[in-house]
C-alpha cells in the first residue's frame, strides 16, 4: 500500500480560492467550486426535481449529467432543462453501466471537488455543504455520505441493508478500515483524487473500486451522516442481489489482483 498523504493545507481555503491551475490540470481562474456528476438512466419522472434541488445550493458548480441512453424520455426533459444555460449533457449512444457513467461524468470535470449525485430523490443536495466541509476545513481529500451514522431515513428493505452491511465489513475486513456505508451514492473527493483514480468498471462495480482505490492510495474517508428517502422498487429502484455479488469479488479483485 501507497504511504498515506495528508491533507493539503491549502484545502482549508477551498472555497475561498481555487487550485492553481499547476496543481489541478485543467483548472481555470474561472472553474467552479463543485463539479457534481448525475449519471442517469430512465428517471423522466424524477430528473427535474432533482436538478432543481441541485441548482438550489447555493455554492457556485458545474452540473454534468450524463445519459446512459435512456428511452423513457429522460433525453427530451434534460433538453429542456439545459436550456437554462447551466447544464452540461453528455450522453451515450448505448447503455453503457452506471460505471461508465460515472467515468465519462469525471472526465468533464472542471471543479476543484467533484460529488456523485444519483438521478433519482433518494439523496438531498441541501446536504452538499455538510458533505463539503470536512474537505473545506483540510482534514480529509475524501468524504462519503453514510446512511448508517444516525441522520434521518426511510426505512430500507431489509436485505438490502444486510447485503450492504456485509459488503461494507468486508470491504473494513480487506483494506483495514471502517466504513459504515460502502454502497452510498454520495462519494466526495477533491479534483486531483478524482483524476487519479482510473476508473473502468462499467456497472455497479464502480463503488467498491472507488473505495478500494482511494483507500490503496493512503487516503482515510471521512463519513458524515445523511438522511435517506429510499425508494421502492415500484418507483424505479434497480439494484439486486447479483449487483451485490458483483460488489463483493470486485472487492476481491481490487485487493489482491489490480
Amino acid at each position: 500500500m501507497s504511504t498515506r498523504r495528508p491533507a493539503a493545507a491549502s484545502f482549508g481555503s477551498l472555497f475561498t480560492a481555487h487550485v492553481p491551475p499547476s496543481s489541478a490540470p485543467g483548472s481555470t481562474p474561472d472553474s467552479p467550486k463543485l463539479s457534481v456528476v448525475i449519471p442517469i438512466y430512465n428517471e423522466r419522472t424524477t430528473i427535474g426535481e432533482l436538478l432543481a434541488r441541485v441548482r438550489a445550493v447555493p455554492i457556485p458548480k458545474q452540473i454534468i449529467v450524463v445519459d446512459d441512453c435512456s428511452t423513457d424520455g429522460t433525453a427530451e426533459v434534460l433538453a429542456r432543462e439545459a436550456e437554462a444555460g447551466d447544464l452540461e449533457v453528455v450522453t451515450h449512444p448505448t447503455n453503457q453501466g452506471k460505471g461508465a457513467a460515472v467515468r465519462t461524468g469525471l472526465g468533464q470535470i472542471r471543479g476543484d471537488v467533484v460529488i456523485v449525485q444519483d438521478a433519482d430523490l433518494e439523496y438531498d443536495p441541501a446536504e452538499y455543504p455538510k458533505l463539503l466541509a470536512p474537505i473545506e476545513r483540510g482534514i480529509t481529500r475524501v468524504v462519503y455520505g453514510s446512511r448508517f451514522r444516525g441522520g434521518p431515513h426511510k426505512a430500507m428493505y431489509f436485505w438490502h441493508s444486510v447485503g450492504n452491511r456485509f459488503l461494507t465489513l468486508t470491504a473494513n475486513v480487506l483494506f483495514d478500515t471502517t466504513l459504515t456505508d460502502l454502497e452510498t451514492c454520495y462519494k466526495v473527493f477533491t479534483a486531483d483524487v478524482a483524476r487519479g483514480l482510473g476508473l473502468r468498471s462499467d456497472r455497479w462495480g464502480f463503488d467498491p473500486e472507488i473505495t478500494a482505490k482511494i483507500l490503496k492510495q493512503g487516503h482515510r474517508i471521512y463519513e458524515v451522516p445523511i438522511s435517506y428517502a429510499g425508494r421502492e422498487f415500484a418507483e424505479g429502484k434497480k439494484i439486486t442481489w447479483k449487483d451485490g455479488v458483483t460488489v463483493f469479488f470486485t472487492l476481491l479483485r481490487y485487493r489482491f489482483f489490480d
